[in-house]
């Protein structure tokens, strides 16, 4: 749009179903969106328009509700789906507290998908070799590109606690502040989307796929959370003594009770279910523990004031804003239900049945069909239509025969 008719408040529209295109540029069937496929309108967020750094031309992003022309935000709207999340903690009195932790990947350009990504050439001419995961100088080969990076963060105000070279060749980790979910929401978007153009400008690839390389650690997007009551700040989590809350339990017990149900909502893609079943410290369960990285939902070791748990569970490809509406949807539900969680593990240890989740995109998918924990939070709409656009990207995978299959089967009887 034009800044002009932005100023004047002109107001954009698009049609209903493009809430539900798939990654490859299909739409489900038009039930999945109401067969008209009318139009919403989409609503700035006057706190979220943002001059963009990176480009040489005057330009602007602004990020817009997905509303119906009623006034009523679209239920097929992930940034819709985590306000009325939030919304359900402020009626009891609560306000979620979150932080994300983005972990992604630079590369060499890769026109040629067939082949794998690569690390690139950094200023001493060579490509990086091994892990260096926390190295003070791993990433001075490409200390032109974090340069700008950090400038164009300051810009757009994104406030970073830590940024630093992760375990995986040429892989590094972000980690926000951490604040109100919707807002954190907004900053890992823009976050990931100021990654690519600023890589773009640099001759770089940035690539945020769970597991991009084989033997190496994939992406991941933990989620941090607390809880604190609107007006005293105060985390319900802890008790004046320290101690660990009922309310602390029961939003364990929730976030046990729905993550086998909403995995594909962490984890949506083909390539997700690579780091989840491969996991180096990438849980693909519901266990829960103090300070154990082996287990989906993690206790950091922190003071009182500070306690959280942490979804391990999403990947870096995960869309921000369904997975934080999702983890905290899942703890409100064990809140108001009271629901206890397991015994927490520590050290080694197997996995129960109950606590294991979904390992393909498939087994996720009919899990979430099945779940009706997913439709009464998210309503049926949504989950519906988010299925039939996932299951049309999983259909067009399989309509590919993979280089291992040529390479390993084409030789057997």
């Amino acid at each position: 749009m034009t800044a002009e008719g932005f100023l004047e408040g002109r107001r954009l529209q698009m049609a209903r179903g493009v809430l539900l295109q798939c990654i490859m540029g299909g739409y489900p069937p038009a039930r999945f969106y109401g067969s008209d496929d009318g139009d919403l309108a989409l609503v700035p967020d006057s706190a979220q328009i943002h001059r963009l750094p990176w480009s040489s031309q005057p330009r602007a992003l602004a990020i817009c509700d997905a509303d119906e022309l009623t006034g009523e935000s679209s239920p097929l709207s992930t940034r819709g789906q985590l306000k009325a999340v939030i919304a359900r903690y402020a009626a009891l009195g609560l306000a979620p507290v979150v932080a994300t932790e983005l972990e992604f990947f630079v590369f060499a350009p890769n026109p040629d998908p067939t082949q794998p990504f690569q690390p690139p050439l950094g200023l001493d001419g060579r490509r990086e070799d091994g892990h260096s995961a926390f190295s003070v100088s791993s990433n001075n080969g490409l200390r032109p590109f974090f340069n700008e990076v950090y400038e164009c963060m300051a810009a757009l105000s994104l406030p970073r606690d830590t940024f630093m070279h992760e375990m995986g060749v040429s892989q590094f980790e972000i980690n926000l502040l951490h604040g109100d979910p919707l807002l954190l929401a907004d900053q890992t978007l823009l976050f990931k989307h100021l990654l690519k153009e600023v890589a773009l400008k640099h001759g770089l690839t940035v690539v945020c796929m769970a597991k991009p390389l084989a033997h190496t650690p994939g992406s991941s997007m933990h989620i941090h959370q607390s809880i604190v009551e609107i007006g005293s700040g105060r985390n319900v989590f802890s008790d004046k003594a320290g101690e660990p809350t009922a309310t602390f339990r029961h939003f364990i017990g929730g976030q046990q009770a729905g993550l086998a149900d909403f995995t594909a909502l962490f984890a949506p893609n083909v390539n997700s279910y690579q780091r989840l079943c491969h996991p180096f410290a990438s849980p693909n369960n519901a266990c829960w523990s103090h300070d154990n990285r082996a287990a989906g939902l993690r206790i950091p070791a922190s003071s009182p004031v500070a306690r959280r748990v942490e979804n391990r569970l999403p990947g870096a490809d995960a869309n921000p804003y369904l997975a934080i509406a999702a983890s905290l949807a899942a703890g409100l539900y064990g809140i108001e239900n009271k629901l206890e969680p397991s015994e927490p593990i520590q050290g080694e240890f197997v996995v129960p049945d109950n606590l294991s989740l979904p390992c393909t995109l498939h087994a996720a998918l009919e899990r979430l069909k099945r779940s009706q924990l997913a439709k009464e939070l998210f309503g049926k709409e949504f989950i519906e239509g988010y299925i039939a656009s996932k299951t049309m990207e999983l259909t067009s995978f399989f309509d590919e025969i993979t280089p291992w299959e040529r390479r390993v089967l084409a030789a057997q009887a």
